[in-house]
């Protein structure tokens, strides 16, 4: 981590814990892949994909048989989603993982890391997929940014809006308030207050206050810290956008630590919840691409295509910090999770309202006074999905990768949100706000379409955005090195909804078509691999089919078993006739076993010959 300093080894009595990754179990005869299953549009349910696509039962008692032999011991198991969760000593793990463990000081903390390469068994190296925790370096950013006092925006004056007038703005579907619907939202750090809620919804006429459930993973709490400049901020921009635009629809907070592990062991507990069954999910946190490991991408990324698989949609936030994503290298970076194939990726605008309708709405870049600006750009690490074939993503050097975003919405600042955040009323921008925004639109169009969209971006690129008035096209401003135009492009994705045009399309029933979706390929950006993971899908031109080349089979030889001679054919010429000699019979030479059966039937006629003649004497 820039900027850290090794600052001691770690005590080898600390206590801590590390997620583990299992492979798929065995498929059955004729079931699909799960790429295939998400890819043809397909859904199945949490107890199915538990059943179908989660660790072998037989898989988990070899590593807690590892684990034990170890000195560690499970803490939790998930099969829906093959992660096992070991605790124990710190000297325990790194003596079985076969690494060194270190204390480093940072700026904002000290964390634990660890030197060497991951090891384990070779009797579990193929089925161990990746190992999360050994390290709890800080993994995510929050993407929220409070309104500056003097509006830096050259797009607008300093205004705010609640969530309720950016809606109407949109045109969000109006008699819907999301009953029936759960909206699962993941936080790494801070909390909300129960207070603050009642405030914030009771100013906007919601009464009583959407119901806010909170859970813990990995022992992370709802802890507000007080601190307005903190993760609060997050957490209640994420809770009142969301609710205010549904407020009937049940809110889950899932409460994670900031590491590696937290995070993944977060996705994968809303994706597989069937106590509360989410139907989105909202995520406003990550990072560049280039700052996660190769094995993170990969297990992040089967957690995503999980929820897909349910048929959750799950909302991420572009980043905010332009087409750099806040990278001093000089080149383009884009935001992950939001960068996942099956991540909804939102991005930002800069929202002029007028009387209730939009006046204006241009690409939100403030970084000329340091600002921010909508994330958006090329992945370096997942190929372009086949959904984007036709929408003219540009080129991240000689590799095709995925656009983002994917959608927009107002996340400037300037034009911001108004929060209710540990006891202060303040405006909110950033492309979290943007994240909850499309998670509360979508549960509205969940509870009336009587089911949940799911894995929104294929259907969403090959038809619905094709739709008249499904979108704001955004076609003015840039995010640093990409522009907007007519169309998709990598600032504003497709645009700001249209609610109601959107809720249309979808309800007409426009069923996604086969789209393959990529694997993640290996990223140059991305840190050293921990432990194998799965070989990625090649991209690349198709290669030619090869024409097999004609095998020279040789002719099988004459088996050994005798046969019966074959009969000649009498041929006839024209020459000459063959003509049988009158009073002969035709001679024919019989075979070994002609002879034999011959004397048989030749012994067989005597003794009835005898037997008969007998029989006459005797009447005689």
């Amino acid at each position: 981590m820039r900027g850290a300093t090794k600052a001691a080894s770690v005590d080898p009595n600390e206590p801590m814990q590390v997620t583990l990754i299992l492979r798929r179990r065995p498929r059955g005869r004729g079931q699909p892949s799960l790429d295939k299953l998400v890819a043809t549009g397909k859904r199945i349910t949490r107890e199915q994909l538990a059943a179908s696509y989660g660790a072998d039962p037989a898989d988990v008692e070899k590593v807690s048989e590892f684990a034990a032999a170890k000195g560690l011991a499970v803490a939790k198991v998930n099969e829906a989603a093959r992660s096992v969760v070991l605790t124990g000593k710190a000297g325990d793990f790194a003596k079985a993982f076969k690494v060194e463990l270190d204390s480093y000081d940072h700026p904002g903390g000290s964390y634990r890391g660890r030197v060497g390469a991951v090891s384990v068994p070779t009797e579990l190296s193929k089925i161990i997929e990746s190992v999360h925790g050994l390290d709890n370096r800080p993994q995510a950013q929050a993407h929220f940014r409070i309104a500056p006092d003097t509006p830096t925006s050259p797009a607008a004056a300093a205004v705010s809006y609640t969530a309720l007038q950016v809606a109407r703005a949109y045109s969000f579907p109006t008699g819907l308030n999301g009953s029936g619907e759960t909206i699962g939202i993941i936080e790494l750090g801070g909390g909300f207050t129960q207070s603050d809620l009642n405030t914030y919804f009771s100013g906007l006429g919601i009464s009583p206050a959407p119901s806010v459930v909170a859970v813990s993973v990995d022992g992370a709490q709802n802890q507000p810290t007080g601190d307005t400049n903190g993760p609060d901020t997050e957490v209640m921009l994420d809770i009142e956008v969301a609710g205010a635009v549904a407020p009937a629809a049940s809110i889950v907070v899932y409460f994670a630590p900031n590491t590696d592990a937290g995070f993944l062991d977060a996705i994968n507990q809303a994706a597989t919840d069937s106590t509360h069954k989410p139907s989105v999910i909202s995520i406003s946190w990550g990072g560049p691409e280039s700052t996660w490991t190769a094995q993170s991408l990969q297990s992040y990324n089967n957690a995503l295509q999980s929820a897909s698989a349910v048929g959750v949609t799950v909302c991420v936030a572009a980043g905010d910090n332009g087409s750099s994503d806040g990278v001093s290298d000089g080149g383009d970076h884009v935001d992950f999770p939001a960068s996942s194939p099956y991540s909804l990726a939102c991005g930002g605008t800069t929202l002029i309202i007028s009387s209730g309708t939009i006046s204006s709405e241009v690409v939100w870049n403030d970084l000329a006074s340091n600002e921010g600006a909508t994330g958006g750009g090329v992945s370096t690490t997942f190929p372009l999905p086949t959904w984007q074939s036709n929408i003219n993503v540009p080129a991240a050097g000689s590799f095709q990768g995925r656009g983002l975003p994917d959608v927009a919405g107002d996340a400037d600042p300037a034009t911001g949100y108004q929060v209710q955040v540990d006891g202060s009323s303040f405006a909110v921008g950033g492309t979290s706000a943007v994240a909850p925004l499309w998670a509360g639109l979508i549960a509205l169009f969940n509870q009336s379409l009587g089911q949940s969209a799911g894995y929104l971006n294929p259907t969403l690129y090959q038809t619905v955005a094709e739709g008249a008035g499904t979108f704001h096209d955004i076609t003015s401003g840039n995010n640093g090195d990409f522009s907007a135009g007519p169309g998709w492009d990598a600032c504003t994705g497709w645009g700001s909804p249209d609610g109601a045009g959107l809720l249309m399309v979808l309800a007409a029933g426009t069923a996604p078509t086969s789209t393959p979706t990529p694997t993640p390929a290996p990223s140059g950006n991305a840190r050293p691999m921990r432990t194998p993971t799965p070989t990625p899908t090649p991209t690349g031109m198709p290669l030619s089919t090869p024409t097999p080349t004609p095998i020279k089979r040789p002719k099988p030889s004459p088996t050994k078993k005798r046969k019966p001679a074959p009969t000649k054919k009498r041929k006839s010429t024209p020459s000459k006739k063959h003509k049988p000699v009158p009073g002969k019979k035709q001679k024919t030479t019989p075979t070994k076993r002609g002879k034999t059966a011959t004397k048989r039937a030749r012994k067989t006629a005597m003794k009835r010959s005898r037997r008969s003649a007998a029989k006459r004497g005797r009447r005689r």
